[in-house]
């Protein structure tokens, strides 16, 4: 039987804690592909992203290098759910497709296993493209303070605002093969993950065993 790489999806809010588990997971040896990293490399100047935000809401999100301005576009689409539903038309198709070929690099270059780590993740159909999906959580209070210390307190309203026009938890949990809550501390909480990486493995292994 030929082997397939083992697609885990890890997704979770904003300030979630979903970058210290990514981190950790590479710390195990792990790939993770961060999908934000992907919309950056989208939004450069004349990189597809750029073209598409500059085709849908004018050339003004873009700035004078005409990468897109992801301030002055997050102003426009977090507080209207129509222009954010356009943006995603846009760059999901995108992201996916750059998903795809990383995916498909891992699994030429041999591995078992590999990591996307995605916010939107189960609103763009990742519990039929994921072999597994990790859910990060912890509370929406808990989730806004580490945001405003990350942002600024003058931050605090546009990232209630971005909070809101999230999937929530409970939604992303049930779609979740495992929830990796992240409210205790860091050394509690790089333990469970370690264990999680040794679990991934272990399942990695089984999908690709005898048949």
């Amino acid at each position: 039987m030929a082997s397939h790489i083992f697609r885990v999806g890890l997704t979770g809010g904003i300030a979630s804690g979903k970058s210290t588990v990514a981190e950790r997971l590479a710390h195990n040896g792990i790939p993770v592909l961060d999908a934000d990293k992907v919309v950056h490399d989208l939004y450069l100047p004349g990189a597809p992203g750029a073209v598409a935000v500059a085709g849908e809401f004018g050339a003004g999100l873009l700035d004078r290098s005409g990468a897109v301005d992801r301030s002055r576009l997050a102003e426009r689409v977090f507080s209207d759910p129509q222009s954010l539903a356009r943006l995603n038309a846009r760059i999901h198709p995108l992201v996916l497709d750059a998903q795809q070929r990383w995916f498909d690099a891992r699994e030429r270059a041999g591995d078992a296993l590999a990591v996307v780590e995605a916010t939107l993740l189960v609103e763009t159909g990742g519990r039929e493209r994921y072999d597994y999906i990790i859910a990060v959580s912890a509370p929406e209070a808990v989730r806004l303070e580490r945001a405003v210390r990350r942002s600024g307190e003058f931050h605090r309203e546009g990232l209630r605002r971005r909070i809101a026009a999230q999937m929530r938890d409970a939604e992303r949990e049930k779609a979740a093969d495992v929830v990796v809550e992240t409210y205790g501390t860091k050394d509690e909480l790089l333990v469970r993950v370690d264990g999680l990486a040794a679990r991934l493995t272990e399942l990695s292994q089984r999908a690709n065993g005898p048949a």
